[in-house]
């Protein structure tokens, strides 16, 4: 199994909500960090993003997409420093302008919500601002130019378009920049390692086997020593402490998101009994995976929820 594919598979994103604005300068629009992350493209003209320092602004440009993760407020504006409003007072106070007005701005907004550790872990490796130029990933011009298109009108089954079309752009934005990053999730630079690719993937492939040291030096086709010692040298930790921690990772997912007993699981993650995952989760979280549970949202958070405007396309729309 590719690493990459199991974490993109259970961190996928639903929900996308996309607006397509088209307006004159001056404009400025502010969107909340509680937007898990934010996408960016400008079909026509020229737009600045920053975050909190106006003099950091990086421009925006036809053929590039930019990705903002969640936790700070970011803007959008004709120039740096523009005064920006929020969604609603943006929605109102910006007049219609006419796709044919040269002078008009072309832009897609799009804002995502993720669910569980899994798209924590991914979202986090991300840095602040992304930039993706088409030059660098072609594929790019064809994502962009899909969005544009799609969100010229509304049709049937167009939620799902948006749903995938993001898939495709987390897989060109983690690419791009985990092979560039030295800051590249660990498990990332180990699944090209061929001597720890094979172990990676069983161990992500069957998280619910009894997996030993032994077990995986053999997968691997080194000494169990060996095995040990490349392991924590590129991953920094030891096979059965990376195996727990990941076994962690998808319980909370589990109790998080859905509705298995303890021994459903215990079983799915690789516990004997459900008593044995209480154990080992307390010992992990400092207390019993019941009472983790309790202390959830019971619902996710959703974008009405942070309090930003949601806007489905429709034809020529600012910010509906």
């Amino acid at each position: 199994m590719d690493l990459l594919y199991d974490h993109l598979m259970r961190a996928r994103a639903t929900g996308a909500v996309f607006a397509r604005t088209v307006v004159r300068p001056p404009w400025g629009l502010r969107l909340g960090g509680s937007i898990r992350l934010a996408v960016h493209a400008v079909i026509r003209g020229r737009a600045w993003l920053w975050l909190d320092d106006p003099t950091s602004a990086v421009e925006l440009r036809p053929g590039e997409i930019t990705l903002v993760r969640g936790g700070s407020a970011h803007h959008i504006a004709h120039e740096p420093g523009a005064d920006c409003l929020e969604p609603d007072a943006f929605r109102r106070q910006r007049s219609q302008s006419a796709p044919a007005d040269p002078t008009a701005t072309v832009f897609l907004c799009g804002a995502y919500q993720f669910s569980g550790d899994v798209a924590s872990g991914l979202l986090d490796a991300l840095p602040p601002v992304l930039t993706l130029s088409s030059a660098i990933d072609e594929p790019l011009r064809d994502v962009i130019s899909l969005l544009s298109r799609e969100l010229m009108t509304v049709e049937p089954g167009q939620q799902t378009v948006l749903d995938r079309l993001l898939d495709v752009l987390l897989v060109l934005a983690l690419r791009s920049d985990f092979r560039q990053s030295e800051t590249a999730p660990r498990w990332y630079r180990a699944s090209t390692d061929p001597r720890l690719r094979a172990a990676l993937q069983v161990m992500h492939e069957d998280t619910g086997h009894p997996w030993t040291v032994s077990e995986l030096a053999a997968i691997s086709g080194l000494s169990r020593a060996a095995f040990a010692r490349a392991f924590r040298d590129t991953l920094g930790q030891a096979p059965m402490q990376y195996l727990t921690d990941w076994r962690m990772t998808l319980a909370r997912d589990h109790l998080r998101t859905s509705k298995l007993g303890l021994a459903s699981i215990a079983t799915a993650v690789g516990y004997s009994s459900p008593y044995a995952f209480a154990a080992a989760f307390r010992r992990h979280h400092g207390i019993p995976p019941g009472a983790w549970r309790e202390q959830q949202p019971t619902a996710p958070l959703t974008l009405n929820d942070a309090g930003e405007a949601t806007a489905q396309a429709e034809p020529g729309t600012l910010w509906r």
